[in-house]
C-alpha cells in the first residue's frame, strides 16, 4: 500500500507539472508575442566606439557575410572574459593570417551585467575593430537562451559558433565541429548524385548541427565535480529522454555550431530563455530534420559557475513548460 502510495503522489506530481507548464505556455506564448513585436519596432544597432556612429544590424535571414561568427554570451564576466577573448582573437587572427579566405566575427551579448563586462568587450572592440568584434547590450539579465538566440539572429557568418565566456572549451575544438559539418554538409549536397550540385555548394546552405560533448569526459568528471552539478548533469540527462528523446549524450556543453541555413530555421523558432534552452534546440533539431553531430572537445572545469541548487526548479518548470507548450501546439513551429 505504501508503494502504491508513493506510486500515486508521484503521478500526481508528474500531472500538475505538465498542467502547470501548459498554463505558464498559454501566459509564456502571449508575453512572447508581445515581446516580438516590441522588438520588431526597435531595430538593433551597432555602436562603433571609434566613432560613435552605429553600424547597420545584419539579420540570419540576409545572406552570408563571414565565414564564421562566433557568439559568447556574458553575464557578470569582467574577470573571466578578457583572457578567454585574447585566446579567441589570437586563434582567429593567426588563422586569417595562414588563410587569406577566411574571415570571421566576434558577437559579446552582455546579458544584462552589473559589473563591467560591457566595458571589456568594447576595449576589444576598440583594439580589434568593430567589424571583427560586435558588442549586443541586452539591457536586463534575459538568460543565456536569450543572449545566444540574439546573436545568433544577428550574426553574418556561414558558420556560427555559440562558446561560453569562461573559455573551458579550447578554441581549437572549434575546427573539430567545422570539419564534422563540412563532411556531413557534402555528404547531404551529394544525394543526388549530381555533378553541378558540388560546383553550387555552400555550407551555408545545407542544414547541419554539431554539438560539442564532454560525454567521454564523464567518468572522471564524476569523481571531481561537485555533487550537485552531478546531480544536475544526471537530471538534464532525464529532461532531454523525457522532452527531446534520446540521441545526444551531453546537450549541455556550451559549444555548438550551426550552419547558416540550421540557425536560421532554430533560433527563429526557440523560445525557451535560461536553462533547457539546449534541450529544446535538440527538439527542434528533430523536428526540422536537421543533423546532430556529437563531437568530443577538450573541456576544463573553470571557477565561477552560475549554476547551483536553485537552478533545479527551473529545469522542471521549463520542462513543463516546454512539453505543454509542443504538445498542445500552443507553440507553433514555423519553417
Amino acid at each position: 500500500m505504501e508503494f502504491l502510495s508513493t506510486v500515486a503522489e508521484l503521478g500526481l506530481s508528474f500531472a500538475l507539472l505538465i498542467l502547470l507548464g501548459f498554463l505558464s505556455a498559454i501566459v509564456f506564448e502571449a508575453w512572447r508575442r508581445r515581446d516580438s513585436n516590441v522588438n520588431a519596432e526597435t531595430p538593433v544597432a551597432f555602436e562603433d566606439p571609434k566613432s560613435l556612429k552605429q553600424v547597420p544590424c545584419p539579420h540570419i535571414s540576409d545572406p552570408a557575410e563571414k565565414y564564421l561568427s562566433l557568439i559568447v554570451p556574458a553575464f557578470n564576466e569582467e574577470q573571466r572574459l578578457p583572457a578567454a577573448l585574447e585566446e579567441t582573437m589570437n586563434y582567429l587572427q593567426d588563422r586569417a593570417a595562414r588563410d587569406k579566405s577566411f574571415s570571421y566575427e566576434v558577437l559579446i551579448v552582455d546579458d544584462g551585467s552589473v559589473d563591467g563586462t560591457k566595458r571589456v568587450a568594447f576595449d576589444f572592440v576598440r583594439k580589434h575593430s568593430v567589424d571583427n568584434i560586435r558588442v549586443i547590450p541586452l539591457g536586463k539579465n534575459q538568460g543565456k537562451g536569450e543572449a545566444i538566440r540574439k546573436g545568433m539572429l544577428h550574426s553574418r557568418g556561414e558558420l556560427l559558433l555559440m562558446l561560453d565566456a569562461d573559455g573551458a572549451t579550447k578554441i581549437t575544438d572549434l575546427e573539430k565541429l567545422e570539419n564534422q559539418i563540412h563532411a556531413v554538409a557534402r555528404k547531404e549536397n551529394s544525394v543526388g548524385d549530381s555533378a553541378s550540385k558540388d560546383i553550387d555548394f555552400r555550407i551555408s546552405d545545407i542544414p547541419v548541427s554539431a554539438f560539442g560533448s564532454r560525454a567521454h569526459l564523464e567518468e572522471k568528471a564524476l569523481a571531481t565535480r561537485k555533487w550537485y552539478r552531478n546531480f544536475l548533469m544526471k537530471g538534464f540527462h532525464l529532461v532531454v529522454l523525457l522532452a527531446a528523446g534520446p540521441g545526444i549524450r551531453d546537450t549541455q556543453c556550451g559549444f555548438k555550431m550551426f550552419t547558416r541555413a540550421a540557425a536560421r530555421k532554430l533560433f527563429t523558432n526557440i523560445r525557451l530563455k535560461r536553462w533547457c534552452f539546449d534541450v529544446e534546440l535538440v527538439f527542434l533539431c528533430k523536428r526540422f530534420n536537421i543533423s546532430v553531430i556529437e563531437v568530443s572537445v577538450n573541456w576544463s572545469e573553470i571557477p565561477g559557475s552560475k549554476v547551483n541548487l536553485l537552478s533545479i526548479p527551473n529545469m522542471l518548470w521549463e520542462l513543463g513548460l516546454m512539453s505543454a507548450g509542443y504538445r498542445t501546439g500552443i507553440w507553433k513551429i514555423h519553417a
